[in-house]
Formats: C-alpha cells, sequence, structure tokens
C-alpha cells in the first residue's frame, strides 16, 4: 500500500478554479494530503497574486505541499532579478511581458500597468516596488522536480535516457516534443504539465495533467495510490487509465 499523493496541473492565475481544485482533493484525502503542485502559478489568468498568496501562505503553515518549478514562474522570478533577464528557451522576439505570455496579466494583479511604449526599466522598477518579496522568494527556491514512489513529478518533462540527476532545467521545465513523442517507460511514471490537452491524459509511461486552465479549461486534480491514477471531480474519482493503441 503507498500513501496517496495529489497533483494539480497549470494554474495560470486562476485562484478560483485552484481553491476547487484543493476543496476536491481536501474531501478525498483529508487536511494533510500531501499534493504536489506542477509548476505555472502565474501568467494568462486574472490572480496571479492570489494563487502565490495562497501558496506562500500554505508554506508558511506548514502545508503538505510541494510547488514545483513552470516555465512561467521561471520567466516571472527572472524578470525580478535586479536586472531583469530574459528566458533564453523562449522564441526570438518573444519576452515575459509579450502579450501571448501573460506576463502583462500577472503584472495587472499586483496593480502594474504595462502601457504602449513604456521602456522595460520602468516597469521592472514598478515591479520591485509592487510584488512582495515573499513571492520573490518562493519563486526562486522553486525545486525543479518531486521524487516519490516510483513517481516522478515535473512541469514539462525530461529528456528520455538520461539519469533524473544528469537531466538539466531547460528541459524540466521547457521540453516537448522529444519527452511526449517518447514511447518507452521511463524509470518513472512520469507526472506533468506545461503542454495543454482538452482534457488529463494517462499515455502509459507519462501523465499529462494540463487541461488548459489557461485557456478557458478546468483546471485537473488528479491521485496516484497503489500505482493507479484517478482525476477528483466534484462526484469523487474518476480512473485515468492509461491510453491503448
Amino acid at each position: 500500500m503507498t500513501t496517496p499523493i495529489y497533483a494539480i496541473g497549470d494554474v495560470h492565475g486562476q485562484l478560483e478554479m485552484l481553491e476547487s481544485a484543493l476543496e476536491r482533493i481536501e474531501a478525498d484525502g483529508g487536511k494533510d494530503a500531501r499534493v504536489v503542485f506542477l509548476g505555472d502559478y502565474t501568467d494568462r489568468g486574472p490572480d496571479s497574486r492570489g494563487v502565490l498568496d495562497l501558496l506562500v501562505r500554505g508554506k508558511a503553515q506548514g502545508r503538505n505541499w510541494f510547488p514545483i518549478k513552470g516555465n512561467h514562474d521561471r520567466m516571472f522570478a527572472m524578470f525580478m532579478q535586479d536586472y531583469p533577464a530574459n528566458d533564453n528557451q523562449l522564441l526570438v522576439g518573444y519576452h515575459w511581458l509579450h502579450e501571448r505570455l501573460g506576463g502583462i496579466e500577472t503584472l495587472a494583479s499586483y496593480g502594474v500597468e504595462v502601457p504602449e511604449r513604456t521602456r522595460i526599466h520602468h516597469v521592472h522598477t514598478a515591479a520591485r516596488k509592487a510584488i512582495p518579496a515573499e513571492h520573490v522568494e518562493f519563486l526562486n527556491d522553486l525545486p525543479t522536480t518531486y521524487l516519490q514512489d516510483g513517481l516522478l513529478f515535473v512541469h514539462a518533462g525530461v529528456r528520455p535516457g538520461v539519469p533524473l540527476t544528469e537531466q538539466v532545467e531547460d528541459d524540466l521545465v521547457w521540453i516537448r516534443q522529444t519527452f511526449l513523442n517518447y514511447p518507452d517507460p521511463h524509470p518513472w511514471l512520469v507526472v506533468h504539465g506545461h503542454t495543454p490537452a482538452k482534457q488529463a491524459e494517462h499515455k502509459g509511461n507519462r501523465v499529462n495533467l494540463d487541461s488548459g486552465a489557461a485557456f478557458g479549461g478546468p483546471l485537473s486534480a488528479a491521485v496516484f495510490e497503489n500505482g493507479d491514477c484517478w482525476l477528483l471531480t466534484d462526484q469523487g474519482r474518476v480512473r485515468l487509465a492509461p491510453e491503448v493503441g
């Protein structure tokens, strides 16, 4: 028998969805349930500040929570450095404040506006004044993986065939096709987010819990116990079985 482990997919500033997911987890596993958060707490959604407030408060309260780092969390943290940095995994011409990435919405949740034709250093100065130090510290301290009972929780995935100790952060928070298209077993069942799907999916060697909360989809919460996986719904557990074929 293994202790249940719960996981929540990419939140992207959807505070109400996150609160609902945590209520479903508590109804299934109690207040002390072990919960892994798969990253991307901020950007695109309406209340990134509220999401980080909740997670920082949970950490301070000693909750049995294990948040890990997503690529959007890394972009936010890089922007908040003394000299704002840009993630080198982005496409040329992209940056955290690009309209497709969601940094503008994150700053808005802190009351920081990003007018057209403003300079980055002006936005950076306003952000450093408005964003609580404990939020920045939380982002900077996020680990990239959580390993337990043959389950590897990671934001984006892993590079196939590479030992966990040799995996690099760029892959753990950004990888896609090399990982997603790999058909063979990994040393662990990999539980990840990062790549939105219409619904949570079990591919046999990996479970994807990013069901597109950033784009109007639901926020998936799941429980792993004794080798099986269930999604948590308002009606209880629904088994997420490996896809066949």
